[in-house]
């Protein structure tokens, strides 16, 4: 993997999801090159042979930081901060660093069980939350669709030191991918190990882009018989599909009394 420093661009950039002002990339592009992700879609460079990083983090994000009040920054939102570069580069331990001297707090979303490594720099900060996400209850299937990052067994491990050390913890199952994700099966897998389940369909936008082709390639070597399907219910969230699911997830949730996010619109 090639790994070169970005042109200058912001490290805090704005945050659309409820509760976050700012958002935090410490790299510009994933390794782990999950099939099914829309990141991709917005790729300016080629994830398989290169990934970019910021030339000077940690005075840059000094910089940016300055300038705003301590608040919670979310971490997971167009690459994995975790992914097997970090092992050796480190940009997203500098940033928490930063973060964790200044007062800020962080949300950090990730398939890596090394995070654990900063669990001495998150316990710095007030309330930070980790959560993983996963979406293939079965090991053989779920590396067709995102062969490079870790197996479940590792990221539920991951869950238990965490939630051992009383960081808050989350998983989002997601995304559910239509007669595959046993959606059940993972509720009960990770419902020990973390405070709230969020549950988010699979979306693809349009049949040009990279997601759906690789996701449409996978189906016809190994699913041909679901590619029409897909092809029907990935673009639509009025499908009855998601509208059978919803109520079959709200049955759990009675049931159950966990803490389930139900995000199958859009």
């Amino acid at each position: 993997m090639k790994v070169r420093p970005s042109s200058q661009r912001p490290i805090l950039e704005p945050c659309s999801l409820k509760g976050f002002a700012y958002q935090l990339d410490p790299y510009i592009g994933c390794e782990h090159l999950c099939s099914y992700c829309y990141a991709l879609n917005r790729a300016k460079t080629d994830w398989t042979n290169e990934i970019l990083i910021h030339q000077d983090l940690a005075n840059q994000l000094e910089r940016e930081l300055s300038a705003l009040e301590p608040q919670r920054i979310y971490m997971g939102w167009n690459t994995d901060p975790y992914q097997p570069l970090e092992r050796k580069h480190q940009q997203t331990r500098q940033a928490l660093e930063l973060l964790s001297q200044r007062g800020f707090s962080v949300s950090i979303l990730t398939k890596s069980d090394l995070v654990v490594r900063d669990i001495d720099l998150l316990l710095r900060m007030p309330e930070p939350s980790v959560g993983f996400s996963i979406a293939f209850q079965d090991e053989q299937v779920r590396q067709r669709f995102e062969a490079t990052s870790p197996p479940n067994e590792r990221r539920i491990a991951a869950l238990r030191r965490l939630k051992g050390a009383s960081i808050r913890t989350y998983t989002l199952i997601c995304p559910v991918m239509p007669f595959i994700t046993d959606v059940a099966a993972l509720i009960e897998l990770v419902a020990p190990h973390v405070d709230t389940i969020w549950i988010y369909a699979l979306r693809m936008e349009a049949e040009g882009d990279s997601n759906w082709q690789n996701v449409k390639g996978i189906l016809d070597r190994h699913f041909p018989g679901l590619t029409e399907q897909y092809r029907q219910i990935a673009f639509s969230a009025a499908h009855p599909y998601w509208a059978q699911l919803r109520r079959e997830l709200e049955k759990i949730q009675r049931r159950s009394r966990l803490d389930l996010r139900i995000e199958l619109r859009w």
